[in-house]
């Protein structure tokens, strides 16, 4: 039974991955160049900037913390760039990011899984840090696209093709 908890959390949380890496490229689909680095106020980030710090954070918590692998970050670039990398560019290694974030959760050991380690600053078990990557992934990809929808005033349509009106059965 532990087994199946453990194989269930895993395949959930990559999902959560997948389905938040896959809005981002529909959102990136639906911008220009200029607009990847455009802000919308002076105390907001721009979706470069997301993208830069997505990478940051889930090589942060899912590569190096629960991967046991050096932690090498540098948060405070992530926000103070105002260029760099194309759509292309930051999507590929955002993808690249969260394979590798995948491959690592997929090969977690149940130990891995609940060892308590520090992430900047916080203790976290694997599990904890799991969680920390598919909320953060989702909560950014929020921004992302509420700030494309803004952008350009229309639909994503994440959902087109799916009737999201389903009752679930009694």
């Amino acid at each position: 039974m532990e087994e199946q908890l453990i194989l269930e959390f895993k395949q959930n949380s990559i999902f959560r991955l997948n389905e938040s890496a896959r809005m981002v490229k529909i959102a990136l689909e639906n911008i220009t160049e200029r607009q990847l680095w455009e802000r919308p106020n002076t105390n907001s980030n721009s979706i470069g900037n997301l993208l830069l710090h997505l990478r940051g954070n889930i090589t942060q918590y899912a590569i190096s913390s629960l991967g046991n692998l050096p932690d090498e970050r540098k948060r405070d670039e992530e926000f103070e760039a105002t260029q760099g990398g194309t759509k292309k560019e930051l999507l590929t290694m955002l993808e690249d990011t969260v394979d590798k974030a995948k491959g690592t959760i997929q090969n977690a050991t149940a130990q891995q899984l609940v060892h308590k380690r520090e992430v900047q600053g916080f203790e976290f078990s694997g599990i904890g840090v799991i969680i920390h990557v598919v909320e953060h992934f989702s909560y950014h990809t929020g921004q992302i696209a509420f700030w494309v929808k803004q952008l350009n005033q229309e639909d994503l349509g994440f959902y087109d093709g799916h009737n999201l009106n389903i009752i679930n059965p009694s």
